[in-house]
C-alpha cells in the first residue's frame, strides 16, 4: 500500500465522477485542490459535510480551491444521494464525487485502513498545491465529521506561507500575526517586513501578517 507524505506529487488517475470523467491533475489545473473521502453515500456523517462543503463554495473560490469528494458507491447511487443532500442540507452540490467502486483511487491514495473497515474508507483529506505536490493529510474516523473551518484555516496559512518568509503559530487565523521564519536574518526584516516585527525572543519573531 503506497504512503503518501508531504511534498509528494499527488497521483494522478482518471474516474467516472458524478460530474463525468475527470483527469485529476488535469481537472486541478492552476488551482489548489481538496480531495476527501467518504465511507460511503447515504450515511449521515457524510450527508452533513458535502452539504457543508457545498454551502463554502465562495470561501473555496476565493481561495482558488477545487474540492473533489471520493467514496466507494457507484455513480447511480452518487446521483440519488446527491438529492438527498441537496434537500436535507438545503444547498446544492457544485462538485464531483467519485465514483470508486474498484477501490483503485482508494488504493492509490491509502484511503481504506483494514484495522478500522476493510471495505469502507476513512475520512481522508489531502490539500494539493498548484504544482500537484501533498501540502497537508488529515485522517479522521468514519465516526468523526470534519471541521471544515479548520480546513479553510489550513488552506489560508498553507497560501500565506508558500509565498511570504512566515510561518503561522499556534490558534493562527487570518489576519493575526505571524511568525518571522528563522532563516530571515534580522537585517532582513525591515525590507521583507515594513510593518514592523516584534522580537519576543532572538527566535520568536512576530510581524503583522504580510499579504493583508
Amino acid at each position: 500500500m503506497p504512503t503518501i507524505r508531504l511534498g509528494d506529487i499527488a497521483p494522478n488517475f482518471t474516474a467516472q465522477t458524478s460530474e463525468g470523467e475527470i483527469n485529476f491533475h488535469e481537472w486541478l489545473g492552476d488551482s489548489w485542490g481538496v480531495l476527501f473521502s467518504h465511507p460511503a453515500d447515504y450515511t449521515p456523517v457524510c450527508t452533513t459535510e458535502l452539504g457543508t462543503v457545498a454551502k463554502y463554495t465562495d470561501e473555496f473560490n476565493a481561495r482558488n480551491v477545487k474540492v473533489m469528494a471520493l467514496s466507494v458507491d457507484g455513480l447511480v447511487s452518487h446521483k440519488g444521494w446527491i438529492k438527498d443532500i441537496n434537500e436535507t442540507q438545503d444547498t446544492t452540490v457544485n462538485f464531483p464525487i467519485i465514483a470508486d467502486e474498484d477501490r483503485k483511487v482508494s488504493s492509490l491514495y491509502d484511503m481504506i485502513h483494514p484495522n478500522a473497515d476493510d471495505k469502507m474508507t476513512v475520512r481522508s483529506v489531502f490539500i494539493i498545491g498548484p504544482d500537484k505536490k501533498v501540502k497537508l493529510t488529515i485522517t479522521y474516523p468514519a465516526s468523526t465529521g470534519r471541521n471544515f473551518d479548520e480546513l479553510l484555516r489550513v488552506i489560508d496559512s498553507l497560501q500565506l506561507t508558500a509565498y511570504h518568509k512566515v510561518a503561522t503559530p499556534a490558534n493562527w487565523k487570518n489576519g493575526d500575526d505571524c511568525v518571522i521564519v528563522p532563516a530571515v536574518t534580522n537585517e532582513q526584516i525591515p525590507e521583507l517586513f515594513p510593518k514592523g516585527h516584534k522580537e519576543v525572543k532572538p527566535y520568536l519573531r512576530m510581524t503583522p501578517q504580510p499579504n493583508l
